[in-house]
């Protein structure tokens, strides 16, 4: 097994590998479902941050669990929240730019991946 140095830079922790396993593709991938979610039952965008807070611990946790990170880090766990946040309302206007096209197609067209306006 490999010694893995710790690279303790302003964005990772360990590696930038793990950083994107953990963060980018594991969490981002449940903040992106979660957003979608919020998106679909018209969740209010503060329950989105509440998810995403928690979602970070855990994801803090698995960095700590595997990979020796620091368990309370602040940084670190702000810079999970930051992405995760990001993925997350991503996923949710995705999904509430389909829902205005789709259901108030009457109303509304859709004008690319995040967006819709009114018709003329």
């Amino acid at each position: 097994m490999e010694n893995i140095e710790n690279q303790n830079t302003l964005i990772w922790e360990v590696t930038f590998w793990e950083f994107a396993l953990v963060t980018v593709v594991l969490a981002g991938g449940a903040a992106y479902l979660t957003g979608r979610a919020m998106g679909k039952t018209w969740q209010s965008d503060r329950s989105l941050v509440i998810y995403m807070v928690l979602l970070a611990a855990a994801t803090r946790f698995i960095h700590f669990a595997l990979f020796n990170g620091t368990l309370l880090s602040i940084h670190y766990y702000l810079v999970d929240l930051i992405v995760l946040l990001a993925i997350g309302f991503i996923g949710k206007r995705i999904m509430r730019s389909r829902q205005m096209g789709r259901q108030y197609s009457f109303i509304y067209e859709r004008t690319g991946l995040f967006g819709w306006r009114q018709k003329v």
